[in-house]
């Protein structure tokens, strides 16, 4: 086998959770194969670059090997290779999330009545 669907390989290899998943980031053009948006049944091949956008981040990615069968996570690995630019923007986007300020709501539950008073004051000008 030196051809696959690439959802299916993109399920395969672990980017998505579920196969509609694949096949919805593909057709929403979150998935491009050599620059081009593609389609979930174009086939791919050993050696294509693909640019995979998921909730996990972009992802620069070299086809290493194929495969239509999810298997644990360290043989999906063999699958691909990620590039060193992909990886290094994707750290720097880890570490600006964590330096980010947390904005913390001190308050748990509903507002109390006075609370409730306060927000009907402000609500009313």
């Amino acid at each position: 086998m030196d051809r696959v669907r690439i959802d299916k390989w993109l399920w395969a290899a672990r980017f998505f959770k579920t196969r509609s998943l694949a096949a919805r980031a593909c057709e929403l053009g979150r998935v491009e194969a050599n620059g081009q948006s593609c389609k979930p049944a174009r086939e791919v091949r050993m050696g294509e670059l693909l640019r995979i956008r998921n909730p996990g981040g972009v992802f620069e990615v070299e086809v290493l090997g194929v495969s239509e069968i999810r298997g644990p996570a360290p043989v999906a690995q063999t699958l691909y290779r990620e590039t060193e630019d992909s990886r290094e923007q994707r750290r720097k986007i880890a570490e600006q999330r964590s330096n980010a300020p947390r904005i913390e709501d001190s308050r748990q539950g509903r507002p109390s009545k006075r609370d409730r008073r306060q927000i009907d004051r402000l609500r009313r000008g």
